[in-house]
């Protein structure tokens, strides 16, 4: 000890009663302890404790401890923790009054996640999440549980506080970086799980759902996922028993052959969860109750329930053991915890959902095996064990229109991987627009999972809606496989670079006041931006809107190849078979038009929107198992150079076994005058076909059986240049589909001025017309 009150020991600076942890230059621990005995265990949220070297110098003066790092001013009075006795300032603050943080303010943040959306219509509250309009926020770790080094979780004791500060202003990349530094990283799921979930809460028999992936298959809608409800199981038990919703039997009646059932499932290409409430232990009629009962030294002979524990490590192992493991071995996948008990156990603070999710996580690892689960949130930290399920909301509008923020502000805590019931669970309206409007935000949703409640009319399938309600939902349903390619790499990077698939605007436009005010627009990966559209179709425009904003740049819509100027914000238009998503130029989406989602695919699709020089580095694995993390993998860089004209798919980098051993490419070039190309393979000339799309202004051009160990190069002719799609014919398409009168539609078609967008906006504005019309004609107008 020296002189002063304080001790230095690497990062950690302790003062009377208090620990300070500095962490990182911006993110500092906090913890007060009367007896001074403070916590170096891992918690659900810190599971790092070796922290790297950060420069900072303390002094102590008048009574209180000040800590400086490079972004932080620190003030701590060195005893219990009150508004009085421990401050924080960001050195740049971002606010003009340049407001420090004070222990018990009450931070407003930009919001986390909640634990569930179970039974709501519309929009709920938010966990505090990282970021806030002051550029700080505070999490409290204090009765967080604590973790075990063999996987099990611990309370704590002494009552101490447990504060994290985190100081990141508008770095939001920053701030979530140093977040997984501390709670660790999100693993990257399967690849099967970036399929389509088929799920319903339905009394399905072996037959019936069987017969239901029959259609699908006849409708050439593909499936990677069977979700099967809690009627997997005995439901209908006899009054002794209780209730029916725990079981762990096959119900024979239903599904006569479980073990032929799953393999028939695992011939098609889907993987298997079923339900589990797990709230009412094992009960006596279970098939494997007698190994589970003497595991717990209960006499079978008994019939004595085996209540469920959380907090007993015993009875979790004897479960997995005797009653989980068993049925995994006949082909159950992984498990869809369907935990609704409350978060009370016998420890106090022990939340029995984060003791589920933290074991049935672990024990899905076997061995080698890349381990996930389906569960509600937890709490910070839950991102380390995917995915999220996010409960029952209502079929409504509000219930759509508030989905795609809570799956983008999940990102504020890390929480990357949510899935909703995609089409909503309950109660609610039978509207055809609105399910397609959610089928949409589903497959460009992390997720893409139908569910439903057991009502007759409540079920998802597309071919039970009207005929072109149906046509959209199974082409939706097509594009969610097809851009599997991409999904998996941006999965991979949420791993690798810690960022998640989806992010809210503003974490990539922190500078752009416009960016926090579109709260249903998102990043979806480093190349998309998704404009869902939640709100009805306008009645006589025959459309839906949504409100964009588009950073500085130039953009392609995803479906059109429409091109905007971006800087601005504004509104879209589009019919019920399409959304908003914008590709900036530049960018490259790579695509498949194979089906089975778990397999690399043998044909790619590269959509490369021209312009500028852009790049995409394709990743590829085993989609398995745990190899990632040794690096083990294989990347395909793709580049266009557009100001040298030729376009580059080079060979396979890493371990090529990965991949197929030969490849058919197809390129489609965005936006640009029809020319001439020449294609070569490892510097030989190559057979080629292509083809052009007048109206989207795309050339296309397919090369097959390419080696993944060649070099494909295509050069353009010196006529390389883009071109806009024609105004005109767009303008006249729009107005054909309108519900008004016909003179209005010539007066509208007339305004038009190939020669300047300057008279055609003002004659437009000249008739006074209704704002939509007004806006959806200038959408068309003023594309680039």
């Amino acid at each position: 000890m020296s002189a002063n009150n304080y001790k230095i020991d690497g990062n950690i600076v302790t003062f009377k009663s208090v620990r300070i942890s500095v962490i990182t230059d911006r993110l500092i621990r906090f913890e007060y302890s009367k007896d001074k005995k403070f916590i170096d265990d891992k918690s659900m949220m810190a599971v790092n404790r070796d922290y790297k070297k950060v420069d900072f110098t303390v002094e102590e003066k008048d009574g209180y401890l000040n800590l400086y790092t490079d972004e932080l001013i620190v003030e701590c009075d060195g005893y219990k923790f009150s508004e009085t006795g421990l401050f924080v300032a960001l050195k740049k603050p971002i606010l003009e009054n340049g407001h420090k943080w004070f222990y018990g303010e009450d931070v407003v943040t930009f919001g986390g996640t909640a634990r569930t959306l179970d039974d709501v219509d519309g929009e709920c509250e938010l966990e505090p999440g990282l970021f806030s309009q002051s550029g700080y926020s505070v999490i409290d770790d204090s009765k967080t549980m604590l973790l075990t080094d063999d996987g099990f979780v611990k309370p704590r004791t002494g009552g101490n506080e447990d504060l994290y500060f985190f100081g990141y202003g508008r770095d939001f990349k920053a701030g979530l970086k140093d977040f997984y530094e501390l709670s660790g990283k999100t693993p990257l799921i399967p690849r099967y799980a970036l399929g389509n979930w088929w799920s319903r809460y339905y009394k399905y028999t072996q037959e019936s759902y069987l017969a239901l992936m029959n259609e699908f298959t006849d409708h050439d809608v593909p499936l990677s996922v069977s979700v099967i409800d809690m009627d997997w199981h005995y439901v209908d038990l006899p009054k002794k028993f209780g209730s029916g919703w725990t079981g762990y039997s096959w119900n024979k009646d239903f599904f006569p052959d479980p073990k032929g059932f799953l393999a028939e499932l695992k011939r098609r290409g889907l993987k298997v969860t079923v339900n589990e409430h797990p709230a009412d232990g094992i009960k006596s009629f279970e098939v494997n109750y007698e190994k589970m009962a003497e595991s717990m030294g209960i006499d079978p002979k008994t019939e004595q329930t085996v209540l469920f524990d959380a907090s007993s490590r015993q009875y979790l192992d004897a479960l997995q053991e005797n009653i989980l493991g068993p049925l995994e071995e006949d082909g159950i996948d992984f498990w869809w915890i369907d935990w609704q008990q409350g978060s009370f156990s016998k420890i106090e603070g022990l939340d029995p959902l984060l003791v589920l999710n933290i074991t049935r996580f672990n024990a899905n690892k076997k061995g080698n095996n890349r381990p996930l689960i389906f569960s509600r949130y937890a709490g910070p930290g839950s991102h380390r064990y995917p995915i999220g399920f996010s409960g029952d909301t209502h079929i409504t509008w509000d219930s759509l229109k508030f989905q795609p923020k809570f799956t983008s502000t999940a990102s504020n805590i890390g929480f990357g991987w949510w899935s909703h019931d995609i089409g909503g669970h309950m109660l609610g309206i039978k509207d055809n627009d609105l399910e397609i409007r959610w089928y949409q935000l589903g497959v460009f949703s992390p997720i893409n999972r139908l569910h439903c409640s057991n009502s007759l009319f409540t079920s998802k399938e597309p071919w039970r809606y009207e005929k072109n309600t149906s046509r959209i939902m199974c082409e939706y349903l097509r594009i969610r496989h097809q851009l599997i390619p991409y999904l998996y790499t941006m999965a991979y990077r949420a791993f690798k670079e810690d960022t998640p698939l989806v992010l809210p605007m503003y974490h990539v436009n922190p500078d752009e006041a416009e960016a926090y005010k579109v709260e249903t627009e998102y990043y979806f990966g480093d190349n998309m931006i998704v404009s869902p559209i939640v709100t009805p179709q306008i009645d006589k425009l025959l459309m839906g809107k949504a409100k964009v904003y588009l950073p500085e740049g130039k953009y392609y819509d995803f479906f059109s190849s429409r091109r905007y100027e971006g800087g601005r914000t504004t509104f879209m238009y589009r019919s019920l078979e399409e959304l908003p998503i914008l590709i900036k130029m530049g960018d490259i989406i790579p695509l498949t038009d194979e089906k089975i989602a778990d397999i690399n695919p043998k044909n790619l699709t590269f959509k490369v929107y021209m312009g500028s020089n852009g790049t995409f580095d394709l990743y590829e694995d085993d989609n398995m198992s745990s190899n990632y993390e040794r690096g083990i993998n294989a990347t395909t860089l793709v580049e266009n150079n557009f100001d040298k004209k030729y376009f580059r798919i080079n060979k396979v980098q890493g371990d090529r076994s990965l991949v197929p051993e030969k490849r058919n490419y197809t390129v489609v070039f965005v936006g640009i005058a029809e020319c001439d190309l020449s294609v070569k393979v490892d510097e030989c000339d190559a057979k080629f076909e292509s083809s052009y799309d007048d109206k989207k202004k795309e050339l296309c051009m397919t090369v097959k059986g390419v080696s993944t160990a060649s070099d494909v190069e295509v050069y353009f002719d010196e006529s390389l240049s883009l071109i806009q799609r024609d105004k005109k014919t767009d303008l006249f398409d729009l107005l054909d589909k309108y519900e008004i009168s016909i003179e209005l539609k010539d007066s509208l078609f007339g305004a038009f001025n190939e020669n300047s967008i300057i008279k055609t906006v003002s004659t437009l504005a000249s008739l006074e017309i209704d704002k939509d019309i007004f806006d959806s004609i200038n959408e068309i107008i003023l594309c680039d």
